[in-house]
């Protein structure tokens, strides 16, 4: 059996509030802050997801696919970026992906369980392979001063 670990990683900052566009963090909606600056729902841990697919597969998902499909067919919808990258680990299966979200808003921790179940039911994984951590970043960074979020992603898969 062989094993490969892809990385990935994403961030956006949020628009100002005057623009109406709703904060999508890991395919939840989050009403309490604005939306991300994106032309898709701009979706960071969905992207960074896509990233580390990419790394694992060499084919470019949001430099290219998702881009298509937003220009061509208006698709915005981070989930479909990521349905289609994960059709380019034909004969690899998941066994495990660790996420970890930055920023100072919104509080996350209430709603990592849901995020999981939903990461997981998109995988095709159980919730047990889908770990997630957040950090508030402590002022340190843009993303810990409130002005966005960015997120980090380690995807483990296996020969079948």
């Amino acid at each position: 059996m062989q094993y490969k670990v892809g990385i990935g990683q994403d961030s956006h900052r949020f628009l100002p509030p005057e623009i109406s566009k709703p904060c999508v963090i890991g395919g939840l909606i989050f009403e309490e802050v604005p939306g991300l600056s994106a032309d898709s729902d701009g979706d960071v841990v969905y992207h960074a997801l896509c990233n580390a697919i990419t790394s694992l597969s060499g084919v470019p998902i949001l430099g290219g696919i998702a881009i298509e499909l937003c220009q061509q067919n208006g698709i915005t919808d981070s989930q479909v970026y990521l349905e289609k990258a994960l059709e380019t680990l034909v004969g690899w299966k998941i066994t495990h992906v660790a996420l970890c979200i930055e920023g100072k808003r919104p509080r996350l921790q209430s709603r990592i369980f849901e995020m999981r179940q939903s990461i997981a039911t998109i995988l095709k994984v159980g919730i047990g392979q889908v770990g997630i951590t957040v950090t508030s970043g402590d002022g340190l960074t843009d993303f810990g001063c409130g002005e966005g979020l960015q997120c980090f992603c380690t995807m483990t898969i296996c020969s079948d």
